[in-house]
């Protein structure tokens, strides 16, 4: 797919072009998707005494919550390829309010294990997010536009952390009770995905030009019904896998740790819910910058060593993320704690930005179906990570499953160096950057942050 008009900048303020319109959609969108997934996160504690479940259990619904996202992920890649991704996440934010609003039904451990697996599946709105932005800006610059609206939309996770405490205690004090109080806060999130829905449909569009359907009339695109055929292709590639372990490595312990720091700090350091939250909310907090970071740097290395740079860059984040989820796990003192924290929180979230500089570039004919595989590598590395995290299954202390989980992503680093780009593709890409600077008929905008 060879989309013209493509962004050569981000032009931060200006809201008046698709690619600057699509930017601020698809990080809103991706933020308040995570207030959804991970709302009841910090107030679990409370939901396990009201609805008399375990610890393991609960565990276990973080699991499925994580789990069902990995399927949809991969539909959803698919999905973007067929009808675009202004539809795709128009559908799925009005679909996924739903089970946010009425999780607050659930009145047993099945009923919430199902209601947050159902919940799970806007967790794809990830891949829509990275695909939208991908076909919206040059390759000089995507890797930037990339990282940052993931890393602005993973910040829901730590500000999740911090507001839903607040959001609770508001609830609390118009109910009066904490069984009611976790059950109405969940509304808020699920109200803000459908108005959400409602402004993506309206305010933005699938690629510079216009709409798949413009685009396919006029002949531009390849019909829908390819689709199938570029997620097999896909599928086959080695290096797709390769990405997929890889983001499974840093992504999928961020979705570790958003669903375990604030119950860590609870039982491990006797915190309350307002203070373990307001600590475990710093680690999301660092999406402020950090993911973009590791766009920006996969960008600086892309230009100067071309792909095989951007693949470097990648190892080299991955490799320090591990050794500092190691160290993070060792420390005992609340101050050590938050300080090793935000250090970890820095590389995983580099590495995940230096992982989606790298995935437009795989297969541009498949590009739905490699960021939806790759996106579903984050989901199924947090999940298989949460297995060290069920005591009753390894019999390991939250802070040895931690440690452990800091090795395997160190050894995990070094299959960066197998993802692999032919002198043909390196070419193609320079060229395509150099198109993309060639002066449009209407002068771009002025730089204002990229």
């Amino acid at each position: 797919m060879e989309i013209q008009g493509k962004a050569t900048r981000i032009a931060l303020f200006n809201f008046s072009t698709p690619p600057m319109r699509a930017f601020h959609m698809t990080w809103l969108a991706f933020f308040l998707c995570f207030f959804g997934w991970f709302g009841v996160a910090p107030m679990l504690a409370v939901v396990r005494e009201d609805l008399g479940i375990t610890t393991d259990q609960i565990v276990t619904t973080n699991m499925a919550a994580v789990a069902s996202t990995i399927l949809m992920r991969l539909v959803i890649g698919w999905l973007c390829d067929r009808i675009g991704p202004r539809l795709a996440y128009t559908w799925l934010l009005a679909l996924g309010s739903v089970p946010v609003m009425l999780v607050g039904l659930s009145d047993n451990y099945t009923t919430f294990l199902l209601m947050r697996m159902t919940i799970g599946a806007i967790g794809a709105s990830f891949v829509i997010t990275q695909y939208h932005t991908s076909v919206m800006f040059a390759p000089n610059v995507v890797g930037t536009a990339n990282a940052t609206t993931a890393g602005w939309g993973n910040l829901g996770g730590g500000v999740t952390q911090m507001v839903m405490p607040l959001i609770f205690a508001a609830a609390l004090t118009i109910v009066g009770t904490e069984t009611l109080g976790w059950r109405w806060a969940m509304v808020i999130p699920g109200v803000a995905l459908l108005l959400t829905a409602v402004g993506y449909y309206f305010w933005t569009q699938d690629t510079p030009e216009g709409s798949f359907k413009e685009l396919r009339a006029a002949g531009k695109l390849e019909n829908g019904n390819k689709a199938a055929g570029a997620f097999l292709e896909a599928c086959r590639d080695y290096r797709v896998w390769l990405l997929f372990v890889l983001y499974g490595a840093c992504f999928g312990i961020e979705l570790l740790v958003n669903s375990k720091a604030a119950l860590y700090f609870t039982d491990y350091f006797g915190m309350d819910m307002k203070t373990a939250g307001l600590i475990a909310g710093l680690f999301g907090l660092m999406n402020l910058f950090a993911r973009t970071l590791g766009g920006v740097y996969g960008d600086k290395f892309g230009t100067r060593w071309g792909l095989s740079g951007r693949v470097k860059w990648l190892f080299i984040t991955i490799f320090c993320e591990g050794l500092a989820l190691m160290l993070f796990s060792q420390m005992a003192a609340v101050p050590l704690i938050i300080g090793t924290l935000i250090f970890f929180s820095l590389f995983v979230q580099m590495s995940e930005g230096a992982t989606y500089s790298v995935v437009p570039f795989i297969n541009k004919r498949a590009l739905g179906a490699v960021a939806g595989i790759v996106g579903a590598g984050g989901n199924a590395g947090a999940v298989a990570s949460m297995f060290l995290f069920k005591k009753e299954l390894t019999g390991l202390e939250w802070p040895t499953a931690f440690f452990l989980t800091g090795a395997i992503v160190t050894v995990c680093s070094f299959l960066s160096f197998g993802v692999r780009f032919s002198p043909e593709t390196e070419l193609e890409v320079r060229e395509e950057s150099e198109r993309a600077f060639i002066p449009q008929t209407e002068p771009e905008p002025e730089l204002v942050g990229a």
